[in-house]
């Protein structure tokens, strides 16, 4: 199958439906990009991050990868956080993970996966940091549950200390940091309270993490 008509033919639908239903929404969209959130978020296919807060393409800035991991090494990452808060000027960076994470997952079990090991690593790291509570749990879906968790707070951290937005905090700009989960089993998404605001917040997450 070298096309793949059948997306093609859905593409032409929601176009034509986008436009049914406001006319000039892609002249509009072509004109600019002036969303006020970066999103980011996990590789997984069923967590688009505009279906499930209802926004229209335009209203989020994205970057996704396994298990929504900032990393200060990762250059993809990095890249997209300075365009999101020195040139969109969002207000609002959201890392959103999920329960049911693969990368998740696999950072619990010794299995090997490749390539994806040297990635998951992070996430080991997070474990042996955390392992007295996570080993405190009642179970292996609680352990589960809690280190996506946790892995959530750990990247808000990290976004916390990029240069970027500690510089955006310096010079006074509107900038607030969240860290989301979200329930694939009942579409809900759930705030981990671990919003920063300024440098002065993002000393005392730490504490959290």
């Amino acid at each position: 199958m070298r096309t793949l008509k059948h997306l093609f033919d859905r593409n032409r639908d929601w176009a034509a439906k986008m436009k049914e239903r406001d006319p000039e929404f892609f002249a509009r969209l072509s004109k600019q990009q002036a969303p006020q959130y970066l999103w980011i978020g996990c590789s997984d296919s069923r967590v688009p991050a505009t279906e499930i807060v209802d926004l229209l393409p335009g209203e989020i800035f994205v970057h996704r990868n396994i298990a929504n991991l900032v990393v200060h090494s990762d250059l993809n990452s990095l890249s997209v956080i300075q365009f999101a808060v020195e040139v969109l000027e969002v207000k609002n960076i959201i890392v959103c993970g999920h329960y049911g994470c693969g990368g998740v997952k696999a950072a619990m079990g010794d299995e090997k996966h490749g390539m994806m090991d040297n990635w998951v690593q992070y996430i080991r790291d997070i474990y042996r940091h955390h392992q007295i509570v996570l080993k405190a749990q009642p179970d292996e879906p609680a352990r589960y549950n809690l280190l996506c968790e946790l892995n959530v707070m750990e990247q808000v951290w990290n976004v916390c200390q990029t240069t970027f937005v500690q510089n955006a905090w310096d010079t006074g700009r509107e900038l607030n940091v969240h860290g989301w989960i979200y329930d694939i089993g009942d579409g809900i998404l759930k705030d981990l309270d671990v919003t920063v605001t300024n440098r002065a917040e993002s000393v005392a997450i730490r504490r959290k993490v």
